[in-house]
């Protein structure tokens, strides 16, 4: 006998739980709710899901922060559902490791063709080791992930904050790519951080004071006025098989 797929869906919308309960099962889908990430986390520590649908717009932790959050521990497929409709923001969900993106409104019937083609895709594909990255290279930095440091090309070691370590890990992770505050903020520090726009600038700063040749001038961090900001280098990183130290 085929096991039915087992899908989590993670939505703060009783309308759009119900609807889909119901539409999933009679497709061929058996079918979790949660209202939060916090019930979705019990879920996932009580059983096993072949996907997630994942809504970005959550209360507390958020659907971006909560993929994030995923990707370091689990590699089950999401397709996120948002009423978002800008590029940047379906981008960064994918790049966050979101494998689809449906907006809504939508076709229930549309969600589920994606959601098959997604398990089809998953099923086919061979088993990946997941991969860690060490470090990243960039302008004659080297960004130490395991030690949490900073290293000019002279060998000097620059000592971080938690903040401005995660705000330059998302600079390496995303370079020549204008990520706005918000952007910024899912990606270092994840939604439930309630980080405000002028952290965000005040470690830009920060980090400015430690990277740049002319803080007046920066050419690493440039300002991109009513966008963000953009992380201009050239990054390589170093990776390792998932479980190496």
């Amino acid at each position: 006998m085929i096991r039915e797929p087992h899908i989590l869906v993670v939505d703060d919308d009783r309308e759009i739980r119900t609807l889909l309960e119901k539409y999933f099962a009679r497709n061929g889908l058996r079918v979790s709710l949660a209202s939060d990430t916090k019930t979705a986390d019990q879920l996932l520590a009580a059983g096993r899901f072949d996907l997630i649908v994942l809504d970005i717009m959550l209360p507390g932790e958020d659907g971006l922060a909560y993929c994030r959050r995923l990707r370091r521990d689990a590699d089950v497929p999401i397709v996120m559902l948002t009423a978002m409709t800008g590029d940047a923001d379906r981008i960064i969900g994918l790049e966050l490791g979101a494998d689809d993106y449906v907006v809504k409104p939508f076709n229930p019937r549309e969600l589920v063709a994606r959601i098959r083609a997604v398990l089809r895709r998953t099923h086919e594909a061979p088993e990946a080791t997941p991969q860690r990255v060490l470090a990243y290279h960039f302008a004659g930095w080297t960004l130490d992930t395991s030690r949490r440091v900073l290293i000019a090309k002279d060998g000097t070691v620059l000592h971080l904050s938690s903040g401005e370590f995660d705000l330059l890990s998302a600079f390496a992770c995303y370079p020549q790519r204008v990520l706005t505050r918000d952007q910024l903020s899912d990606i270092a520090h994840g939604r439930q951080a309630n980080v405000l726009d002028r952290s965000i600038d005040v470690q830009v700063s920060r980090l400015r004071r430690k990277i740049e040749v002319d803080v007046a001038d920066p050419q690493l961090i440039k300002t991109v006025r009513g966008g963000g900001y953009l992380f201009t280098p050239t990054v390589t990183s170093d990776t390792t098989s998932g479980g190496a130290s």
